[in-house]
């Protein structure tokens, strides 16, 4: 199997084919990920893909060791659910930030709002997952804070999204309406954004 030609650079590249297989269970928690068994799939040099394990090692998405080599790291529902206060509080700082430009121009957030109501109309997991998660990442970037954006962007949040949906059954009653709520938010320029956008965040966490 080769890599189909995108505008991710290659270890982004190796590092989507790794989490699609952890998040479908291709490979399962506690399962060994052979890093020159995917250099030979993926036909690329095993450079790449040590730097893209060492960035999912860094997402606490895998552990190595010396003598068990790289596997699948045996997350929990506490595991996860410690992202989303932090998650919760770039959030709420990112959306007291965007809160006047949001307020002016919300474009950027409607198409994902549009995309999850034919996602929840179908039931698409998958589809519900990255329009969540673009929506969240539109919001953050709306903050005009960049260290902000790489923070939240350092935490996984796609992964994480996913894994709370697929492996814990985390699911919101309409992810489409809830995401509205909170532009309706933006425009009527509610002073409580923050506390509203964070409220909303950890309404979404897995319960231990």
């Amino acid at each position: 199997m080769s890599i189909p030609p995108v505008v991710h650079s290659l270890r982004e590249q190796i590092r989507e084919h790794i989490v699609e297989g952890i998040v479908s269970g291709r490979w399962q928690p506690g399962e060994r990920i052979v890093e020159r068994r995917i250099a030979v799939e993926l036909q690329v040099s095993q450079t790449p893909v040590r730097e893209a394990l060492r960035e999912l090692e860094s997402l606490r998405l895998i552990e190595s060791s010396p003598n068990k080599g790289v596997r699948v790291r045996a997350l929990t529902a506490a595991d996860l659910e410690e992202i989303y206060p932090v998650r919760a509080g770039l959030e709420q700082i990112a959306a007291e930030l965007a809160a006047d430009r949001l307020a002016k121009d919300i474009s950027a957030l409607e198409p994902e709002v549009a995309a999850l109501t034919g996602a929840d109309r179908l039931g698409d997991g998958e589809a519900q997952v990255k329009h969540t998660v673009a929506f969240h990442r539109q919001l953050v970037k709306a903050s005009g804070n960049s260290v902000l954006l790489h923070t939240w962007e350092s935490l996984g949040i796609e992964v994480v999204t996913a894994l709370s949906i697929r492996w814990l059954g985390t699911r919101q009653q309409s992810y489409a309406e809830e995401h509205q709520e909170l532009i309706d938010a933006f425009l009527r320029r509610d002073p409580r954004i923050g506390e509203l956008v964070k409220a909303h965040v950890l309404n979404c966490a897995p319960r231990a």
